[in-house]
């Protein structure tokens, strides 16, 4: 990710459950009590990138232990990823996080779930190609379409429910398959005129 994209700016930003392994003072405001110090055990959501900052810290002592733990959001909780191994396409991922990937990919890195990037990947596959199956769609690309016809994505049609479900990144690749489409046809309709 550049250091400029918006949509890495933002998945960092995205709050995510910690616990705070010490107690540090001047931090109770961070808890509603501003004149004690942050207690360990704590409990507090944090953006990925403080929690991670403060994950991968070492405290110094002998332990070695580091200033918070984190859970997985409850974006890609177990209850999400049990939805997504029964069926990726039922899963609304833009309810869940705008920068759903993003948040994924970011929590695989820092932690080991085998379940969640199982599951990941079979919902990338899926979606994927349910993501160009649509976008072939929009504006009739692959079959004729009467003017007053329209397409069955249009604004109001019935594949504005399947885009709103889509996150940042899906919709991205919702569009690039629809201008390759796009594209692609008014190739063949240029050859087969000549």
């Amino acid at each position: 990710m550049s250091y400029y994209d918006i949509d890495s700016i933002l998945t960092d930003a995205e709050k995510i459950p910690c616990t705070f392994q010490l107690d540090i003072p001047d931090l109770g405001y961070l808890d509603n009590t501003p004149t004690q110090p942050l207690k360990a055990g704590t409990k507090i959501n944090l953006p990925l990138w403080l929690a991670e900052m403060l994950a991968i810290a070492n405290t110094g002592d002998i332990e070695g232990k580091s200033f918070v733990t984190f859970d997985l959001p409850p974006a890609i909780g177990n209850d999400v990823v049990q939805a997504l191994k029964a069926d990726p396409r039922a899963v609304p991922l833009r309810d869940q996080s705008a920068h759903f990937y993003g948040l994924a990919t970011h929590m695989m890195e820092l932690s080991e779930e085998k379940e969640l990037a199982a599951a990941l990947r079979k919902t990338f596959v899926t979606r994927a190609s349910e993501i160009a199956l649509h976008a072939r769609k929009v504006g009739g690309v692959g079959h004729k379409v009467k003017a007053d016809e329209g397409s069955n994505l249009g604004v109001g049609g019935a594949g504005e429910e399947f885009l709103r479900g889509l996150d940042e990144w899906e919709r991205k690749l919702f569009r690039k398959a629809h201008e390759g489409a796009k594209a692609g046809k008014e190739w063949m309709e240029g050859i087969k005129k000549h």
